[in-house]
């Protein structure tokens, strides 16, 4: 059975994070900002990832407010879910419509939550991040690299949007990389030497302070839910065999979340497959954890 919530009210609603009461859910008051970006104009292979917003936070209601992890409710610091950016007619047009979006939400001083929708729309968002907090470094979940200069002509699209990222902030950590172009081996030969595929993971029992070690002070998290295996997050556009598991996905967060001042994240490319609600539940579960991790850290609160 699932916890009990408080009566629904226009802003106690499925399409509110964890269906929070509206103490809870102020954009007034609230630390944490929920923005849902349900777009998938580049996707390459099966769509539907434009649903994973939605679906995701239908399955936050299921939610225990309660970590069990850490024995605390985290949510007592406010989360407030957003106006979905609505989808463009372009790439291009998308990117400006996230970039606007995310820009006063984070200049409001919230930590901005994003939950994808395709990969593309993280280069905005750490636009956005960066404008505000200056330079940061980037924490990638992925089975894949996204390094092409430009995919299925456009430089805006999801295989695309790491390369866009690299001409923005200061480094990008790769985690989970396990499926890489010809392309991407010749042109970043410097990322590809840093990956953190998962041979590289299960040889080094330090694998998480290497990453640390990449990280500046202050890191944008973004995670792909491919960098998943499919055992566990089988709802996702392209997934890819070999990948991370819930434990080796927390424990390198809860780390960086200690070690490092996150100032926001995103979670994208959940493609719904009903009736296997597995994927949305585990984007939701991991949503909370950033939330819960992020406030572990003393120095950023």
């Amino acid at each position: 059975m699932g916890p009990a919530r408080p009566a629904r009210t226009a802003l106690s609603a499925p399409n509110q994070f964890m269906m929070l009461p509206p103490a809870m859910s102020d954009p007034a008051t609230a630390r944490y900002a929920v923005l849902p970006i349900p777009y998938a104009g580049t996707v390459s292979y099966k769509g539907g990832a434009d649903r994973g917003p939605a679906e995701i936070l239908d399955a936050s209601a299921q939610v225990e407010w309660l970590d069990e992890e850490m024995l605390g409710e985290f949510v007592q610091a406010g989360v407030a879910t957003y106006a979905a950016v609505q989808p463009a007619a372009t790439p291009a047009e998308q990117m400006r419509r996230v970039l606007a979006a995310a820009t006063p939400i984070v200049k409001a001083g919230k930590f901005l939550l994003s939950l994808g929708g395709e990969h593309s729309i993280t280069a905005p968002l750490v636009e956005a991040v960066q404008s505000v907090h200056g330079p940061v470094s980037v924490l990638q979940i992925d089975a894949h690299a996204d390094l092409r200069d430009s995919y299925g002509g456009s430089e805006h699209s999801h295989a695309c949007v790491m390369r866009r990222v690299l001409a923005i902030a200061r480094n990008i950590c790769q985690v989970g990389i396990r499926n890489v172009s010809l392309e991407e081996y010749r042109d970043c030969p410097k990322q590809v030497a840093a990956f953190f595929t998962p041979a590289r993971i299960a040889a080094g029992p330090d694998w998480i302070d290497q990453a640390l070690a990449m990280l500046g002070p202050k890191v944008y998290l973004t995670v792909d839910i491919d960098g998943f295996d499919p055992a566990y997050a089988p709802g996702a556009g392209t997934p890819e065999p070999g990948g991370l598991d819930w434990a080796q996905v927390t424990g390198l967060l809860r780390r960086v979340c200690q070690a490092r001042q996150v100032v926001a994240a995103d979670i994208v490319e959940v493609r719904p497959i009903p009736p296997n609600h597995v994927t949305e539940f585990l984007a939701a579960r991991l949503a909370y954890k950033i939330i819960a991790y992020t406030q572990l850290n003393k120095a950023a609160t």
